[in-house]
């Protein structure tokens, strides 16, 4: 999920997605993607639901890992 989106962030789209009724849509996994990656940045994105963090741009090794983790 990229960070920042024209319309709606990426906090704000976890939140609605991480709200449906439809368990199995709720509950699909979510990473974070976006240029910042400070310690703070990947409490927001915990805060809003997400289940990771990358920081870009995307180091291959450290997505598989996390996909590894997640699923």
């Amino acid at each position: 999920m990229d960070i920042q989106m024209p319309v709606m962030d990426g906090y704000m789209a976890t939140k609605k997605i991480r709200s449906l009724e439809d368990s199995d849509l709720a509950n699909i996994p979510i990473i974070a993607l976006s240029a910042n990656a400070f310690e703070e940045d990947r409490k927001a994105s915990t805060d809003a639901g997400m289940n990771g963090h990358l920081a870009k741009p995307v180091n291959v090794s450290e997505l598989l890992k996390m996909l590894c983790k997640l699923f």
